[in-house]
């Protein structure tokens, strides 16, 4: 059973199929997603609770992503606070940095970021981290302001530096890896995928987007983990059971285990 520890199934994209993704998923034995609801807006992150209550092997997370955080005001701090309490949420995020594409001002980016960071270590749950070429920033967040949480969390979606990487498994961070591990050009990200302990990896879908080869280019879905499960197995020179296995059990650990 593969666990798909991180997909935006309350995207637009999925509103036409939705009962057939699911259904695929579980013929994929996706045993269980974590449904990411992002965004300034609470109906966005209630649509995603919504979704993940109709179905009992889906879990949460909520959080303001960093595209969004120039519109971030107090009330999202008490909504979200008030999200915390919710049976279903089981993680903060995602939340970051993106300096890639700065739809919002870094220093804002910054404030947003600390403070969900705070938040998450009052509601004692671990963290979803986006962080696009802002490693140092991030780094510097993380230490300063969560390296003391006992919970700690999931780097997402990992496309990060090896030293990075480093400095986050020091921390006690998971690394997240998607179907970007399935391209052909993503030589150094593999090689990174390699020397990360097992009881440190997970895999995710990023769905909708993302897709894995043989899929790049369509709606990704977490159906289509299994790719990327086969190519970190074959990386690991072990078998797909053994990777399923070892992210299952990380997943249980971060997620659940206070």
């Amino acid at each position: 059973m593969f666990i798909d520890s991180h997909a935006h199934l309350d995207d637009p994209k999925f509103e036409s199929d939705f009962r057939a993704v699911l259904d695929r998923a579980t013929k994929a034995k996706i045993e269980k997603v974590l449904v990411i609801g992002n965004g300034v807006s609470s109906s966005k992150v209630d649509s995603a609770i919504s979704i993940a209550k109709k179905h009992q092997w889906l879990d949460v997370a909520a959080g303001i992503h960093p595209h969004d955080a120039g519109t971030a005001t107090g009330d999202n701090w008490i909504e979200l606070t008030r999200f915390a309490q919710e049976e279903k949420l089981v993680a903060w995020g995602e939340i970051g940095l993106d300096f890639h594409y700065n739809y919002s001002d870094p220093e804002v980016q910054k404030e947003v970021f600390i403070q969900q960071l705070l938040l998450a270590k009052k509601s004692s749950l671990p963290v979803i981290i986006h962080t696009r070429e802002a490693e140092t920033e991030t780094l510097k967040i993380l230490s300063e302001h969560y390296a003391d949480c006992r919970r700690q969390g999931i780097m997402h979606c990992y496309s990060g530096s090896l030293s990075m990487a480093q400095c986050c498994l020091e921390m006690g961070f998971y690394i997240s890896f998607s179907g970007i591990l399935t391209f052909p050009q993503a030589h150094e990200i593999r090689r990174i995928a390699e020397m990360i302990p097992l009881d440190k990896l997970l895999i995710e879908t990023d769905a909708p987007y993302l897709a894995p080869v043989p899929y790049r280019g369509k709606r990704n879905e977490p159906a289509f983990l299994v790719e990327t499960a086969k190519i970190l197995a074959s990386i690991r020179n072990v078998d797909i059971e053994t990777i399923a296995k070892c992210t299952r059990e990380n997943y249980f650990r971060v997620i659940y285990r206070k």
